[in-house]
């Protein structure tokens, strides 16, 4: 039986009306909860879906996480990344100052995904 993780994992991306959309994120999610079966992993969005990023840490809060580890899903660092989500992890750490939360850069600033990209851009159809 694997140990439930105490780190929960949110990947936190814009969101969209179009419940098609959420289908890459929740893939994501799934791949990461088949290389590490007790990962604790929830997606959680900034407007049009749910749910929301409070509602996503609190669920993994409940489950008993002492850390959450928040990963911008977003392939550009705009105003969302750079302002707004900042705010959103500052409530939630007044919220829950017991709670270690860490926020990773967008994913589109690490260098393995921008070469993974490019590798896909480059093959032949």
């Amino acid at each position: 039986m694997t140990t439930p993780s105490t780190t929960g994992i949110v990947l936190f991306a814009h969101g969209s009306r179009d419940p098609l959309w959420h289908k890459p994120m929740e893939a994501v999610a799934e791949q990461i909860r088949q290389k590490e079966p007790a990962a604790l992993v929830a997606c959680a969005y900034l407007e049009l879906s749910q749910p929301d990023l409070p509602t996503a840490v609190a669920a993994l809060v409940a489950q008993g996480v002492h850390s959450v580890r928040i990963v911008p899903m977003f392939l550009g660092v705009g105003k969302h990344a750079r302002e707004d989500l900042p705010l959103l992890v500052q409530a939630l750490r007044d919220t829950y100052p017991q709670l270690a939360l860490s926020l990773q850069k967008a994913v589109g600033e690490n260098a393995k995904l921008v070469d993974l990209l490019a590798q896909i851009a480059l093959e032949s159809a």
